[in-house]
């Protein structure tokens, strides 16, 4: 199975030449694109580079062996020292997410710095011996090993705004129980890996309208529920990888090795680690046949969990299937979906420069560069604006180059002419579909289901919160 001729390149090959000229260009490898954006907060200057941003050098890309183990982990290291950019919530199972604000002032994120969200402990996993198999409504059933993922079917990649849906939860009055995740649950990568739709056309999956995969993952210990998430095959289709590099290595343990979905724009609880089987069917996971009599063993993830759920509602409402996919669209429609499920991103944004409760010099010219990322999950970031004033009055910021596609977050700076004194720094992200950041969070007893009135409906998981004034920054200008 795959055999190529000798006259063309693999596509292994192909893939690897492509990853040779993003470096050459600049646009991959984790490295910060802003120099001395460092995490001193106390006492910063002006401006995190003074100049234009400048691109990473170029670098070799990987070799063809470096996928074939995950990246290395010195043998009794904690948490906090294998990620020492995280702050942690939980050490097991593991939980940590960004510790400074600095770590949103590049185009890509580095593995140090990213944020690890898991349900269950990371398993101890060897590759050759993982598997995927393939089920459902198809041709044919299959068992892939990861040699034949690799090898047997293309290699795209894809630059995508990982974000744990549980960020910002912190900033929920009165608070709601799970992971106190504040700004740091969120970061840039770049994702390789074999794109789905090809294992679905090779092996005579039903993808036409209205179906739906199923993706498990395999690191449940015995008796506990599996995750699981059903996504719709028109997503499933257009853009999903079954990923086993980021930022150009091997994935981490903690980040979901040997192979993790990845939903281009999606919130991370879509993004299923540790995948070992993929079903093709008719409906989202739902009722008695995908749970026991004491059990929600597929179905919690999709049908309890990760929805918005107000103080009235006992428990979401489910469904078999569903026709709207757009997370924003669902929330402002609670006649046709009463509790939106969580799956493409709200439109957001983050201040990286100045830090919270920083001290900044002002430049020689008076000024300070205010330095930030903003993405939008399926839809592009059509403007950032930025206020000193806690959201009186509004300034419009510019974005960096370069783009790194449609799921990527695009970095944006604002030169701000500030006098001595203490601000409160904010910024908003519009989308292409003109939809804006809320300015704050509402109050339980108002029962919102989706954004109204500039406020953002408190949920009883503490989901999906894209509100500004709790992102926002207090800074001191000397």
């Amino acid at each position: 199975m795959g055999e190529q001729s000798d006259a063309e390149p693999s596509l292994r090959d192909r893939y690897l030449e492509r990853r040779r000229f993003l470096r050459a260009a600049g646009a991959v490898g984790g490295t910060a694109l802003l120099a001395g954006c460092g995490g001193n907060q106390g006492a910063e200057t002006g401006t995190p580079t003074g100049t234009e941003p400048t691109t990473a050098p170029a670098t070799e890309p990987p070799t063809e062996t470096a996928t074939e183990t995950q990246q290395t982990e010195e043998p009794g290291q904690s948490l906090e020292e294998r990620y020492p950019g995280l702050r942690i919530l939980s050490p097991e199972p593991e939980n940590a997410e960004a510790a400074a604000r600095a770590t949103y002032t590049t185009l890509i994120t580095p593995l140090e710095e990213f944020y690890i969200r898991n349900h269950y402990p990371t398993p101890d996993i060897e590759e050759s011996e993982w598997t995927v198999s393939l089920t459902g409504m198809l041709d044919e059933e299959v068992e892939l090993s990861m040699a034949e993922l690799k090898r047997e079917f293309p290699t795209e990649t894809v630059f995508h705004v990982m974000q744990c849906s549980g960020n910002g939860r912190a900033y929920f009055d009165p608070q709601v129980g799970g992971n106190q995740w504040t700004f740091g649950a969120v970061g840039n990568a770049e994702w390789t890996g074999t794109p789905v739709s090809a294992i679905l056309e090779r092996y005579g999956a039903d993808t036409s309208d209205g179906m739906w995969v199923s993706f498990m993952g395999g690191e449940a210990p015995e008796g506990e529920d599996i995750f699981t998430r059903s996504l719709p095959m028109g997503k499933v289709m257009d853009d999903c990888l079954l990923a086993y590099e980021m930022n150009g290595q091997a994935l981490a343990g903690d980040h979901g090795f040997p192979v993790r979905l990845v939903v281009p724009g999606w919130y991370g609880n879509n993004n299923v680690k540790w995948v070992n089987r993929m079903h093709v069917m008719d409906m989202m996971v739902f009722g008695d046949e995908w749970e026991t009599e004491d059990q929600r063993l597929y179905t919690h993830w999709q049908q309890y969990s990760y929805r918005i759920i107000p103080v009235q509602d006992e428990a979401a409402e489910q469904y078999r299937t569903i026709d709207t996919y757009d997370t924003y669209e669902q929330m402002q429609n609670p006649d046709q979906i009463r509790n939106a499920y969580v799956f493409d991103q709200l439109v957001k944004s983050m201040i990286g420069f100045p830090g919270e409760d920083s001290t900044v010099t002002r430049r020689a010219d008076g000024s300070v560069e205010v330095i930030g990322v903003a993405w939008a999950g399926d839809n592009a970031v059509e403007s950032v604006e930025i206020s000193d004033d806690g959201g009186e009055t509004w300034n419009q910021a510019e974005f960096f180059r370069p783009d790194l596609g449609p799921f990527s977050w695009r970095l944006f700076r604002y030169v701000w002419s500030p006098e001595p004194g203490e601000y409160t720094l904010v910024s908003r992200a519009t989308d292409a579909l003109d939809r804006t950041q809320p300015a704050t969070i509402s109050s339980p007893d108002q029962n919102l289901r989706g954004i109204q009135n500039d406020q953002f409906p408190w949920n009883q998981d503490g989901y999906i919160n894209n509100a500004y004034m709790p992102h926002a920054v207090s800074v001191t200008v000397e």
